[in-house]
């Protein structure tokens, strides 16, 4: 099979194009899942379902879509109604609260959240991540490196944390 300089450049090009229609396509099944999910769960939040599970689902699909403001205030609601929800569900809600408040920059009250997470459910590692980086973005250095280190030991394949306490530990040596 001989191919010409022009007929490789055209396969190539099928290719290329055709790999970026499969991207496109796949990002607009998830934009309109994610758009599907939101009307259908704030339909059944303002229709009178408001338990703590249905107002997590729609703060999770609020945070996919960077809707920080309404995330936090749904994830609060989800907190006062978690009340008789397992410990492991309450440290999940806080560990989003922290993160959508983290997302607009309140470093002291996501750290309270994380805190709260990790009291929850003390064997967290995406809740010690979290807590750590708002406290390296607060200038605690030292507290952020406790907890990266005891990211580690609880999974010590975590590649953030590793990567995060690297970083620290090259900003602490110059």
């Amino acid at each position: 099979m001989d191919f010409s300089l022009p007929q490789a450049y055209l396969i190539g090009l099928i290719l290329l194009l055709g790999s970026a229609a499969v991207v496109v396509a796949r990002q607009i099944l998830r934009v309109r899942r994610d758009e599907a999910a939101l009307a259908r769960l704030e339909a059944e939040v303002q229709g009178g379902q408001r338990s703590a599970a249905d107002l997590y689902e729609l703060a999770s699909v609020q945070l996919r879509k960077r809707l920080y403001g309404q995330a936090a205030d749904n994830l609060k609601q989800a907190l006062k109604r978690a009340g008789n929800e397992p410990l492991e569900a309450q440290a999940v809600i806080e560990n989003a609260l922290g993160f959508a408040l983290a997302a607009q920059n309140n470093y002291p009250a996501a750290v309270r959240h994380y805190r709260a997470a990790l009291k929850a459910k003390a064997d967290y590692p995406v809740a010690l991540n979290n807590l750590a980086f708002a406290l390296e973005k607060q200038q605690k250095q030292e507290e952020a490196r406790e907890a990266y280190t005891k990211v580690l030991e609880l999974d010590s394949a975590n590649r953030t944390a590793r990567k995060r306490l690297k970083r620290l530990e090259r900003r602490t040596a110059a």
